[in-house]
């Protein structure tokens, strides 16, 4: 069996032939600084332990911001690739009312959110036999009603998308889900000159799901490509 003098003496051996070994281990490195600060004492002050202190935290700091950067990445990436798929299956439909009805089924299942809406003014309401075959997810509102749901009655500019955290849903827009939604996203469309403007709104029982920190760029597109489908619905 080796003495430990002898097993001293390989390990020295392999610490001279791979110090690496040493300078990659944190845990280590902090064990040969404080035995280090320890042997000089408390009266003197070693500039070099404070300064790798500070280095050390700046780069804990570092890997923090870094793995910030990843998630945040993978989060906007998993976002787009659910945004090309829900429009990609509303291109699907050859006819109207499928093209609404999946709005609020498969479209909404994609985004991952628990309500669909359009809603679309017009002089008419929305009682027509027509509208009403389509269930809860088409809502005619008069003339002025979206501008003023998007800025909740206050005399300000109506911005393309809206990420908001609400009480209750709004029974106009959402109809029998209302008391359930706590967070929406609303996307002003525009349909061409002289057509009234509509809106597509989402909503979510989470009410962190949308929130006005939250960046919309993602939305923006989706109200984009929804706004030339519709036109081409509405021609």
């Amino acid at each position: 069996m080796s003495s430990p003098t002898q097993m001293t003496d390989r390990l020295r051996e392999r610490i001279i032939a791979q110090p690496d070994m040493i300078l990659d281990d944190q845990d280590l490195m902090r064990a040969l600084i404080a035995a280090n600060e320890r042997a000089m004492g408390g009266n003197i002050v070693d500039l070099r332990g404070i300064a790798m202190d500070r280095l050390e935290a700046r780069l804990d700091r570092l890997e923090d911001t870094h793995r910030s950067v990843i998630a945040a990445a993978y989060e906007n990436l998993a976002g787009t690739n659910q945004v090309h798929r829900a429009i990609l299956r509303m291109l699907d439909p050859v006819e109207f009312e499928t093209f609404l009805r999946d709005l609020d089924g498969e479209v909404a299942h994609i985004l991952r959110v628990d309500a669909v809406r359009l809603v679309l003014e017009s002089v008419q309401n929305d009682n027509d036999p027509a509208v009403r075959r389509l269930g809860d997810v088409l809502s005619v509102a008069e003339p002025g009603f979206i501008r003023s749901y998007l800025s909740r009655g206050r005399d300000a500019p109506a911005r393309q998308v809206t990420l908001r955290q609400i009480d209750e849903g709004d029974m106009r827009v959402y109809g029998r889900a209302a008391q359930h939604m706590r967070s929406e996203a609303c996307l002003l469309l525009d349909f061409g000159a002289d057509r009234l403007p509509g809106m597509l709104v989402m909503g979510a029982e989470d009410p962190h799901q949308f929130s006005p920190q939250q960046g919309a760029d993602l939305l923006a597109f989706f109200a984009g490509v929804f706004e030339r489908v519709m036109r081409r619905w509405l021609s």
